[in-house]
């Protein structure tokens, strides 16, 4: 796989448990993984960097995501809407998704998450039309072509509109499906070991769109295989209203009679928890992925972060889908949610350097990853580093473990290193032909659109 050595780094960012900071250290990574960290490193790697203007961290994790979104943004008729309604209109486009389309939308959705600094994307998706491919298997192969370090899920829905869910008939499917395609997916591509570039979660869609039954299934079938399950929880009023209505509990409560508690579960956006919730998610260990931008943009509200932070809850960062982001960038999401927080509970908020730790050490957690998310020995070999000589970031570099909250980067960064190669240089892709691939997006989209 060969060798990588930085040099003598202006600042590493290490967000290892003992929070260090180092200045002009060398970082020497070979066949993926970092083997040294320390002064003057003198072995002869195949690729040399000076990193003695560079801020260098560990590689970005995000923690929720919806790929195929990416060909559905900033459309007009949407942006007033909330969730269900924005939800309901966007399942007609969705239902003609393919595998050409999931293709291209996961090769630019990762490649602007890469070119912002994360080297590892969790996906969930639940969108199966019929007749419309492997898409698994497309996602896998674009995180190939592009270098990512990739989670994928086997989403699932199976409640349609004429059973009180919000999909049409034509992209749900039933639960002896699903059940079978998730044996598929895991038994192919799921890999446990250290270093793994390929994992699989099961993530039914929502309390709004599956049956309890699926949401049981799904809990036993990934503990047989020892996968870990997500889905969206306590994202809005609406879906609240739903399950007490139609279960008589309210969403936590309901998903813990299905068994969707534990260290191997977290859950999307987590906003509407109460009190006694956030105790609960402490004590059981799951966890939750924030997605502070999303949540803004569909005005669904603020999750409590400052407060599961305190009691120890795994928090970790997403950029949720690009149609209710309308980007793919988690630094952009690492400042506003500084930001967010800082507005909203003053100083019980978490500071940028909490906010960094929840986007890389929080996020691996997440993920059932102790390999990824700082800068240690015998770690993965995933980084990402910015001149420190931007102009707009002059005079900002004394304090870097804040600096990308508080200060924020404009473009991409420098380089970004998965797996110990680099795949961004100089704020390119290395692997993929940019302006090529943006020009097949463009014909696919207008195709996709006019159905």
């Amino acid at each position: 796989m060969g060798s990588l050595l930085i040099k003598n780094i202006h600042s590493l960012v290490t967000c290892n448990g003992e929070d260090r900071i180092l200045h002009g250290a060398d970082v020497y990574c070979e066949d993926g993984f970092i083997r040294a960290i320390g002064r003057g490193i003198d072995s002869k790697a195949d690729i040399t960097v000076d990193g003695s203007h560079m801020l260098c961290y560990p590689g970005l994790v995000n923690t929720h995501h919806h790929l195929y979104q990416q060909f559905s943004r900033n459309l007009p008729e949407v942006q007033g809407f909330e969730l269900f309604d924005w939800l309901r209109y966007l399942y007609d486009i969705w239902k003609n998704i393919d595998e050409e389309l999931i293709t291209l939308s996961s090769l630019t959705g990762m490649g602007e998450l890469m070119k912002n600094g994360c080297t590892t994307c969790f996906d969930h998706h639940y969108v199966f039309p019929r007749d419309g491919g492997d898409l698994i298997a497309a996602q896998f192969e674009a995180a190939g072509l592009i270098g990512m370090r990739m989670h994928a899920s086997r989403g699932s829905m199976d409640l349609s509109k004429k059973d009180g869910g919000l999909p049409p008939d034509s992209v749900v499917q039933t639960i002896d499906e699903i059940m079978k395609d998730s044996v598929r997916l895991i038994e192919k591509y799921h890999d446990p070991s250290k270093g793994s570039m390929r994992q699989i979660a099961l993530a039914p869609c929502s309390p709004f769109s599956v049956s309890g039954e699926l949401l049981r299934e799904s809990a036993v079938l990934a503990r047989q295989y020892g996968v870990r399950l997500h889905t969206h929880l306590c994202e809005t009023k609406d879906e609240e209203n739903y399950t007490l209505e139609r279960c008589g509990m309210r969403p936590y409560a309901y998903m813990e009679s299905l068994g969707w508690t534990g260290p191997d579960v977290w859950y999307a956006h987590g906003i509407h928890f109460n009190s006694d919730e956030l105790k609960a998610l402490a004590d059981t260990g799951t966890g939750v992925a924030h997605c502070p931008i999303s949540n803004m943009k569909l005005s669904s509200g603020i999750a409590r972060i400052p407060e599961m932070l305190k009691l120890g809850v795994t928090v970790g960062l997403g950029v949720d889908g690009s149609a209710s982001n309308d980007g793919s960038s988690l630094l952009e999401e690492m400042r506003v949610a500084y930001l967010l927080h800082r507005l909203n509970s003053g100083a019980a908020a978490p500071t940028g350097y909490d906010i960094l730790k929840m986007a890389t050490v929080g996020s691996a957690k997440l993920l059932g990853r102790d390999d990824i998310g700082s800068i240690e020995e015998g770690k993965c070999a995933d980084m990402f580093m910015i001149d420190s000589r931007r102009i707009e970031l002059a005079g900002a570099c004394y304090d870097p473990g804040c600096v990308l909250c508080t200060v924020g980067v404009r473009g991409a960064v420098d380089y970004t290193i998965v797996n110990g190669k680099i795949t961004v240089k100089e704020g390119r892709l290395v692997s993929i032909d940019e302006e090529k691939l943006s020009a097949d997006a463009d014909r696919k989209i207008k195709d996709y659109l006019d159905k």
